[in-house]
């Protein structure tokens, strides 16, 4: 296998230089965070699952008109993605208090509200991805008036959209986080596509019948079933057979032995 180069490792993925310019090799990880990397462990199998399900929802939202830095899956753990500027600016779209919003204006989780509510925290690792405001963006430089109108707009129709998706298979859409990222052509004209992943570690999804939690929550809280969770929101998305990761992967290697 040829040698690439590492560009960067995060806590769920890691970067690679793509076969081509302008582009990069995403890998999915089966490690675990939560608190800002305080809380570290393993999911067997979260890289497969979470790969398979971003690229679903890439898909479909590139389907409606949404643009994305996805070019194409690899294999189980791999994407191939367009190389973008990302913006330091994470935004968070909540249609049903939950987690940090819940302690921070103490309103009951699972409080439906009375409109999706967007929020913005700072990229940052560091200082534990601080709640900024439009002001702060602009100030610092991070965005431009223009850019947040396109990212505000962007975000709700992508709510809107993933809410319709998740409702059909029977999931609830709590909340999730967004990132995006800069692209320039060959003019130098910019344009912000949609960046990193759509999974159950960055999206809160509950069952819609019973409230149970389908996402990293029940890492953050020592639930157990991470694993089952996250193989049930796949199998209903229709992209995980009965027989789960292992008969993806059988699946994976005949079809590259052919």
């Amino acid at each position: 296998m040829a040698r690439r180069t590492k560009l960067y490792e995060g806590k769920a993925k890691v970067l690679f230089s793509g076969p081509e310019p302008g582009t990069v090799i995403q890998y999915f990880k089966d490690d675990a965070t939560a608190f800002n990397a305080q809380k570290k462990g393993t999911i067997n199998g979260k890289g497969v699952l979470n790969n398979i399900i971003s690229e679903f929802l890439m898909l479909r939202l590139h389907d409606i008109g949404i643009p994305t830095h996805f070019i194409r899956r690899l294999n189980m753990r791999e994407q191939l993605v367009r190389e973008v500027e990302i913006i330091p600016v994470e935004v968070i779209i909540r249609n049903v208090a939950a987690g940090s919003m819940s302690k921070r204006l103490g309103i009951p989780e699972g409080t439906v509200l009375p409109r999706s509510i967007v929020e913005y925290c700072y990229k940052s690792d560091e200082l534990g991805d601080p709640l900024i405001s439009e002001e702060h963006i602009t100030a610092f430089g991070w965005a431009s008036p223009q850019d947040i109108d396109d990212l505000l707009a962007m975000s709700l129709r992508i709510n809107d959209f993933l809410c319709g998706v998740f409702t059909g298979i029977g999931i609830k859409l709590v909340d999730f986080k967004l990132e995006f990222g800069r692209i320039y052509d060959e003019n130098g004209e910019m344009r912000i596509v949609l960046a990193d992943e759509i999974s159950p570690d960055n999206c809160r999804l509950w069952d819609a019948k019973t409230n149970e939690k389908m996402d990293k929550d029940r890492f953050r809280r020592d639930m157990g079933g991470v694993e089952e969770a996250y193989q049930e929101v796949a199998r209903r998305l229709g992209i995980l057979p009965e027989g789960g990761v292992a008969e993806l992967q059988l699946v994976e290697n005949e079809s590259g032995d052919e």
